[in-house]
């Protein structure tokens, strides 16, 4: 169990040129990342490319238990400290670190348990050591044991799962929607003038809700799905796919739903096999892979995710400070403590978490740009479209009324 908050972090800082040279770096926040209102399957994200040593953070201070404290509010974070997804849980770890450090605030403090030992067992011991909201866990599975166990002490869970299932009874999810990438994209496709959609989705959960995404989007958009394509992943399996995909009918635009380093395979297949001139398109786990705009097949493909521009210079301070990437979901971390912070300026400490404060229609900005709640407790978010090889074309709004 770690125990991390703005006060505790106070002495490593005490030099004063490195407070000062710190000081500017962390300067963008008062402005441009402090939550506040907007006016007007479960992908984990590729790994960085120099993947962070799953190690403990060196510094939140290790506790045997909770002190009392009835000026700070007790926010639990269950993300895998150990295991396979290690790397992950202490990158989204250190970015709450950062969080605090960077809103200074003094209202909040957040211990986190090690959700590989077992989910059920760290929300427990949240909750008996007083915790009145949780933030996590990472893996959709997680939520499902952690959200009903809440529910009954009347904690609210603010999960890291993009899986929409999870939602409901207390659980909000915060992940990115692969639904909500492949709307906004095909949104763009059709204001492009194309009308005639393909799409190559692999087997399994995250296919199959890419599939049904892509059915809704195009229906509500005013397109056409002339074929639709399944795929194991297997060199041989794509290769039949996409011709079956050619054999079908013609196709203006091509959605790739899968990885970045699956679309690098796929997409020479596409470009010999009846697609030398259709627009490919991809989802929000393109976002992650740094290869696509080197790869000369991919230019000018489209694809829609949460914006970069704050999450630069975040990954640039998390480097400085922990001497290794991030994840690039330890964003998710970073914008849940600037949620807690905006809302704990109206919570009084010791008093339930004021959950209906998470359904503000007007929403939230933080790191990955505007977001807000909806009803069903799923996190809809503003988002770019970007095209390989050029960057944005289409910027996300800042907020719900633009």
């Amino acid at each position: 169990m770690t125990e991390t908050d703005a006060a505790r972090q106070a002495p490593r800082l005490a030099n004063p040129l490195a407070a000062a040279k710190r000081g500017a770096r962390i300067a963008f926040v008062a402005s441009a990342l402090f939550l506040a209102a907007c006016q007007s399957i479960v992908p984990k994200g590729k790994a960085p490319a120099t993947p962070p040593t799953p190690t403990r953070p060196t510094t939140p201070d290790v506790v045997q238990g909770l002190p009392t404290d009835t000026a700070r509010h007790r926010v639990a974070l269950l993300v895998p400290m150990s295991g396979t997804n290690a790397g992950v849980g202490h990158s989204i770890a250190n970015a709450t670190t950062l969080a605090l450090l960077d809103t200074k605030t003094d209202k909040v403090r957040i211990t986190t348990y090690d959700t590989a030992l077992g989910a059920a067992a760290a929300v427990n011991k949240a909750l008996a050591e007083g915790n009145r909201l949780i933030l996590g866990p990472l893996l959709a599975e997680d939520a499902r044991i952690v959200g009903p166990i809440a529910a009954r002490a009347n904690v609210p869970v603010i999960s890291f799962s993009n899986d929409v299932s999870a939602a409901g009874s207390g659980v909000y999810v915060m992940g990115y929607n692969p639904g909500q990438s492949i709307e906004r994209v095909v949104d763009f496709a059709k204001s492009k003038g194309l009308s005639r959609f393909g799409a190559l989705v692999p087997r399994g959960t995250y296919g199959e809700r890419a599939g049904n995404a892509m059915l809704r989007a195009v229906e509500q958009a005013g397109g056409t799905v002339v074929s639709m394509q399944t795929f194991d992943r297997s060199p041989a399996s794509m290769a039949v796919a996409v011709k079956a995909l050619q054999a079908s009918s013609s196709y203006d635009a091509l959605l790739i739903a899968d990885s970045g380093r699956v679309a690098i395979q796929i997409a020479p297949l596409v470009r010999k096999n009846g697609g030398a001139s259709a627009r490919l398109l991809g989802t929000e786990l393109w976002n992650a892979d740094t290869a696509l705009a080197a790869n000369p097949v991919l230019r000018g493909a489209w694809f829609a995710s949460v914006s970069d521009a704050l999450y630069r210079q975040l990954a640039t301070k998390y480097r400085t400070r922990f001497g290794s990437a991030p994840y690039r979901l330890s964003s998710l971390g970073y914008d849940s403590v600037l949620l807690t912070v905006r809302i704990a300026q109206d919570w009084k400490p010791g008093s339930p978490f004021p959950a209906a404060r998470l359904r503000d229609e007007g929403g939230f900005s933080g790191i990955d740009g505007a977001f807000r709640f909806n009803r069903s407790g799923v996190a809809e978010r503003a988002l770019d479209v970007n095209e390989v090889g050029a960057g944005v074309v289409d910027a996300a709004p800042r907020g719900f009324g633009d």
